[in-house]
This record gives structure tokens, C-alpha cells and sequence, in this order.
């Protein structure tokens, strides 16, 4: 059996005679006709009854063009498929990102990604980092952009921006007249954290325990835009990532940088090393590289020093 046997089969259905059919698949009738012999033998059953007139199918051969149009529809697919891995820039790109992240990057990503690949289909997926890591693994994303380290040797990862670390603390409060601070002065403060799952709560109790500061255990936040809404409440301090920062500014938050060695997060593009678009997604890599970085070097928003 062979796809083009199938193709002539699907075709027989369509137009109900030998002759429309063979002229649709641009072969010749005795060509076509043979084929379909050859089919029922390899089959062992009769597809059609043939008469003068008209063809008609047996009830084994309706069953048999379902099978053959899904199979043919899959054989499509693949092809298509091939054709992506030909050439990503026209085919679909699965995109994972982090809560902590994606908000704040991709606004300013997919235009320049959509004005430089205007026939790829993006699809984002927005989950905490341990989720995307699955995904990715299992082939649910294409490729996805986590916080460094990743710690996988199936992953190709490739760096893309250090985000700082700023602290931001209510506009009533005694620290909200610095400018800036060294990270050991921490220690005298409570800061609010992110719940369970969210790398950035791992980077902020990393900076607790390399300054001497303490979570704040009353409360732990589902966002970071709750977070920040907590500042400005005057319930407490939190750190936020630079990216996020970069808002129109609150008159009810101040925020600080650190002296010297500042907290700091880094942000790479990871995808399987056995996946066909790694050449794309090099390049892919590169075009984040230069937006975020780019960004990140622009004078913030906010009323930071």
C-alpha cells in the first residue's frame, strides 16, 4: 500500500468515475485503474463496484477513504511540519515566560519579533518556571525563557540580560529618603516575598540570606503586582526586578538601589538540544539580547536614582 494508492482511492470517491478521477490525479485511466486493483489485492477486499455507468463504494471502501482522507490529512500535517523545521520563520513558535517576567518584557519583545518574522505564528504560555521546565522537557514549548541557573543537560541555554534588583519601600517611609543603600543595611528590615513556586521568591531569599534580612511571615503574595500594591499600602518592603520598575511611577512608592554588588537575577532563552529549530532560536536568542538589553540600559521611569 502506498500513499499515492490512497490518493487514488480518495480521488475515485470524490468524483464517482475512473475517468474524473484519473484526470483530477493527472495520471491516465488504465494507470488509475490498475492502481486500485492493486489496492483491493494488497486489501484482500473489493473498494468498489464497477459498473458501466457509475462507481460506487462497498461499505468496505467508505470505510476504507475515512481512513484513507485522515491518514492523508496526517501525512499533510507532517509535511507541513517538515516544512517548518525547513524554516522556523514561517512555521508556529511555542513561548514559555514567568509570571515575574513576562509582563514587563513581552510588550516591548513581540512587536520587534512579529515586525522581524511577520509569517510566524507565536504562541505564548505564561507559567511559573518549574511548569515551563515540564513543558519544555515534554515538548509542549518550543523554547522558553527561565532564570538562570538550569541545571539540565538536555537544554541548550543561551544568556540573554541581568536584571538588578531594587528595593521599594512605601513613600512614608525613613529609607524612602535615600537614594540608595548597601545590601548589609537589610538586615535591620522584613521584606514581603512571592508564595511558593515562584523563582523570584528563591532570588529574593537568596538576597535575605546574603544581607541578614527576614521574610515578613504575615504575609506572602500570588503577584508581583500585588506585591507592589502592598508597598504602596505601607505594609511593608519588597525587592522588584528592575524590568518591573520601568512603569509610569506611584507617588506612594520610593525606590532604592544598592551599592556596589547589587542583587541580581539572569535571564536565558532554553531549548531541547535535540530540537530542529535550534539554529532559529540562536537568532531568536540574539534579537531578545539586543531589546532587552537595550531596555535595560534606557533611563527608568520611576523615581529611582
Amino acid at each position: 500500500m502506498t500513499l499515492r494508492e490512497l490518493e487514488y482511492l480518495i480521488a475515485l470517491a470524490d468524483h464517482r468515475h475512473f475517468g474524473r478521477a484519473a484526470e483530477a490525479c493527472h495520471v491516465s485511466q488504465p494507470t488509475l485503474s490498475m492502481q486500485i486493483r492493486k489496492l483491493e489485492e494488497d486489501l484482500g477486499a473489493p473498494l468498489v463496484e464497477r459498473s458501466p455507468r457509475a462507481v460506487m463504494l462497498t461499505p468496505f471502501g467508505r470505510d476504507a477513504v475515512a481512513r484513507a482522507r485522515r491518514i492523508m490529512t496526517e501525512v499533510g500535517e507532517m509535511r507541513r511540519s517538515a516544512m517548518s523545521c525547513r524554516n522556523p520563520e514561517t512555521g508556529s513558535l511555542r513561548l514559555g515566560i514567568f509570571p515575574t517576567l513576562g509582563p514587563y518584557l513581552l510588550p516591548h519583545v513581540v512587536p520587534r519579533i512579529r515586525a522581524r518574522y511577520p509569517k510566524l505564528e507565536l504562541l505564548l504560555v505564561e507559567e511559573k518556571s518549574e511548569s515551563l521546565m515540564v513543558r519544555l522537557r515534554e515538548g509542549k514549548l518550543d523554547a522558553t525563557l527561565l532564570a538562570l541557573p538550569v541545571d539540565d543537560e538536555r537544554l541548550q541555554t543561551e544568556f540573554l540580560f541581568e536584571e538588578r534588583f531594587l528595593l521599594a519601600v512605601p513613600a512614608t517611609h525613613d529609607l524612602a529618603k535615600r537614594r540608595c543603600l548597601a545590601l548589609d543595611e537589610l538586615s535591620s528590615y522584613d521584606l514581603m516575598l512571592l508564595e511558593e513556586g515562584h523563582c523570584l521568591r528563591d532570588q529574593a531569599l537568596d538576597v535575605c540570606r546574603a544581607s541578614g534580612a527576614a521574610e515578613r511571615g504575615s504575609f506572602r503574595a500570588t503577584s508581583l503586582e500585588t506585591l507592589r500594591q502592598m508597598v504602596g499600602a505601607d505594609v511593608g518592603m519588597t525587592l522588584l526586578p528592575e524590568l518591573a520598575t520601568r512603569s509610569p511611577a506611584s507617588d506612594l512608592i520610593r525606590l532604592l538601589r544598592f551599592e556596589n554588588a547589587a542583587p541580581s537575577r539572569q535571564i536565558a532563552l532554553c531549548w531541547r538540544r535535540s530540537s530542529a529549530m535550534g539554529d532559529f532560536l540562536k537568532d531568536l536568542a540574539l534579537l531578545l539580547r539586543d531589546i532587552s538589553q537595550t531596555l535595560l540600559a534606557d533611563e527608568p521611569l520611576d523615581k529611582a536614582s
